[in-house]
């Protein structure tokens, strides 16, 4: 039994170099994330590249060539009508996202750093209006923009115009405010998280040693809250500019976003290939320019320090 007792540690030692796979950690994890991976990769990856494939291809009336060819890619490029609104979108999409987060970010700081014991109930107000269906809420705008609407009444009202403007609605500027106000939340939200991170006793030293509380801001809080910004950033921007439904409703033809022009040929032009093209396009223009956006705010962010 001695010798046996003895021996045992080698053993499990011997058993556990023979299967090394057994007691990685890494494959161990893999095992349990392998089936949710899965069902990510058929669900996101693959509707990606069959989108990628049809961009290669084309379309003739209601058959599909599949011979190779980059013509959808020449005609998404150059253009003049699709690179205009690619162009709109990207500026409606980055107006949009600095907006909210300018917005965003005085909300947040006040109930994290002066909400008390009543933070989860200013959360809770602020997720009220989302509790309403989105064409709801665009439609609200629509009835505050319009010709005879809510703001045009006002401003009637107070002697500020004589008659309706009818520059409030359907332009780039009623998109912008109505995806603004869509897409607060999703913006007030990480940045709260992001403050509620910051280490108050960090924020004291700056002001005992002489930080008024702007620069105890710039060098303290900003700072430190710089990762909420920058997920609020992106989480507002790269759904923007895939938006059809706000451009259609309140954009008019002077707010019409590239979502709409690739709407159009998978709907009613019926041109698969070219819509997977601009798709496509999109889709690598949004990401270099969200990768931009987290240099430039990583950029800053050092500079402050």
């Amino acid at each position: 039994m001695t010798v046996a007792a003895e021996g045992s540690p080698p053993l499990r030692m011997a058993g556990a170099r023979r299967n090394p796979l057994l007691q990685s950690e890494a494959v161990q994890g893999f095992a349990l994330i392998s089936p949710t991976f899965v069902y990510a990769l058929i669900l996101l990856v693959l509707p990606i590249l069959v989108v990628i494939a049809h961009s290669f291809w084309t379309q003739n009336y209601l058959t599909i060539d599949h011979t190779f060819t980059l013509e959808n890619y020449r005609i998404a490029l150059t253009e003049p009508i699709y690179r205009d609104l690619l162009w709109r979108s990207l500026y409606i999409s980055l107006t949009v996202s600095l907006l909210t987060v300018a917005l965003a970010y005085p909300i947040a700081y006040f109930i994290s750093f002066h909400g008390g014991r009543h933070k989860s109930l200013w959360l809770f107000l602020i997720t009220i209006p989302f509790w309403t269906s989105y064409l709801l809420r665009v439609m609200s705008w629509k009835v505050i923009l319009g010709y005879n609407g809510v703001l045009n009444s006002g401003l009637m009202g107070l002697g500020i115009i004589s008659e309706p403007s009818d520059a409030l609605l359907y332009n780039s500027t009623a998109v912008i405010i109505t995806l603004t106000h869509a897409w607060a939340t999703f913006a007030i939200l990480p940045i709260f998280v992001s403050l509620e991170k910051v280490d108050r006793t960090l924020v004291e030293a700056a002001t005992d040693l002489g930080d008024g509380p702007l620069r105890s801001f710039l060098r303290v809080t900003l700072p430190l809250s710089a990762p909420g910004v920058i997920s609020a950033a992106l989480i507002v921007m790269i759904p923007t500019v895939g938006d059809y439904v706000t451009p259609k409703l309140v954009g008019g033809k002077d707010g019409v976003m590239i979502a709409n022009a690739i709407q159009a040929q998978f709907g009613k032009a019926s041109n698969w290939p070219l819509g997977a093209a601009l798709s496509v396009t999109t889709m690598i223009i949004v990401s270099l320019m969200a990768g931009a956006t987290v240099l430039v705010i990583r950029a800053l962010q050092r500079l402050a320090r």
